[in-house]
């Protein structure tokens, strides 16, 4: 399951592709003092805006423009962010077409249709998308409108988005974002260690936070020390389009507050440590990684490396139920997104922020049967039997939401829940009964 656009479901096609929206306006709500940054801002960047057209079809005066404003750039961040570049990266200005097509590229290539379809199977079953969505669609149509560049770690290049043809405002911020990136790829193992894991949603989101959130903490300072007050307002109205807003609001919260987080949570996250030590307490994030989104959302969690309870789910499943069974997915679903479902489905902020907040660990499998049968089972640990009890009230109401036949079961120990959702009420009890709960 899995992007910085989704849920953690949709962020697999850019699982190592770190995605920057023009959406986020960070570099005008950070609440950072940009003197503690830099004690006298530079002058904005030589290049105005519009210097440069987009890729293919740029003057050679008008490119050699656009390089030397970004070598700019680059020069800035390093001192800026206090990291060191190893090597020089590559770098390419798009525009949206091209985007688009290697958007789709991406997305065929890193989540097989049938992955996709699994993601889709839990978020439908669990009412947080609509019946006839499509999520490979909306994915898509999302990250088409919203990435404004990303750093492909596997090539060491850069691509900056531009959709007015030239190297404005907001080309410039994305690309000291994107540009942190690189300097985080050649100084950590942050990408390099994330390589191949398919199936650990809570745990990608979660780092997500900390290589996203230092990335827009260095692209805010740089902004408000190198771009002029006009300028600021360019980018600012450039993260407020129209038609950029429009799709964002239909889109389903679980895909927006999902895509989002890394940007605003984990940036806020990642400031805290670096007002009170430095960037080398940032740097410290990169020896030890949070686990979970509950360390994000619970900062004093990761100091006392309080990680994730490991819950299994039996590995036989699809063997237990009989021949024509197969389980589609497995991931886990974590704090963050279980607060998310829990909101979006009719539980009360308040009430659903507390009942996602004594989450100790998860496991979730998707499972596909003859005749169009299907069920999700998600696993859950709890911190006390209180916690369990909080949510299982929590989940009640939010699964009467659910696209099916579905319900809260107790597990061992008193800590656990298990949430069942089945297309009827036969697969229901065949499920709940492989899996030894009272259905």
């Amino acid at each position: 399951m899995g992007i910085p656009c989704d849920n953690p479901a949709m962020s697999r096609p850019l699982a190592t592709r770190s995605v920057i929206l023009v959406l986020t306006l960070s570099a005008l709500v950070l609440a950072c003092d940009p003197a503690a940054v830099s004690p006298s801002p530079t002058a904005s960047p030589s290049t105005a805006a519009g210097a440069s057209p987009s890729a293919g079809s740029a003057s050679p005066g008008a490119s050699q423009d656009a390089a030397a404003t970004f070598d700019e750039i680059e020069g800035q961040v390093t001192k800026l962010r206090e990291l060191q570049a190893t090597k020089k990266v590559d770098r390419e200005v798009i525009d949206e077409a091209t985007l688009k097509k290697m958007l789709a590229e991406e997305q065929a290539k890193q989540t097989p249709p049938e992955v996709v379809a699994a993601n889709e199977r839990l978020y439908k079953a669990l009412g947080l998308l609509p019946a006839d969505a499509d999520l490979d669609a909306l994915t898509l149509e999302m990250l088409g409108a919203g990435v404004a560049g990303f750093y492909d770690d596997e090539k060491g290049k850069m691509f900056v988005v531009s959709r007015s043809g030239g190297v404005g405002a907001a080309e410039q911020v994305t690309y000291a974002h994107e540009y942190t990136h690189a300097l985080q790829d050649q100084n950590f193992t942050v990408f390099k260690d994330q390589k191949d894991v398919k199936d650990q949603s809570d745990w990608f989101l979660a780092r997500q936070a900390i290589f996203e959130g230092d990335a827009t903490v260095v692209m805010s300072y740089w902004a408000l020390a190198n771009l002029t007050p006009a300028e600021l307002a360019e980018y600012a109205a450039a993260g407020n389009d129209p038609a950029t807003q429009a799709l964002l609001a239909k889109l389903p919260p679980i895909m927006t507050e999902t895509l989002t987080y890394p940007y605003t949570t984990g940036a806020f996250y990642v400031q805290s440590a670096q007002l009170a030590g430095g960037w080398s307490a940032v740097d410290d994030f990169y020896a030890r990684m949070p686990e979970s989104t509950e360390q994000i959302l619970h900062p004093e969690k990761y100091a006392a490396k309080e990680g994730p309870v490991d819950v299994g789910l039996p590995a036989d499943i699809a063997t237990r139920l009989g021949s024509g069974w197969t389980v589609s997915l497995t991931d886990s679903f974590g704090e963050l997104q279980d607060g998310i479902w829990l909101r979006v489905s009719g539980v009360p902020k308040a009430d659903a922020d507390a009942a996602a907040a004594g989450w100790g660990g998860d496991r979730l499998a998707v499972i596909e049967g003859p005749g169009g049968a299907w069920a999700v089972a998600i696993k859950t640990a709890w911190d006390t039997t209180a916690d369990a009890t909080e949510f299982e009230a929590a989940a009640t109401t939010a699964l009467g939401k659910a696209q099916g036949i579905a319900q809260v079961l107790p597990g061992e120990g008193g800590k656990i829940r298990w949430v069942l959702v089945a297309s009827d009420a036969a697969t229901m009890s065949s499920v709940a009964g492989v899996l030894g709960l009272a259905g």
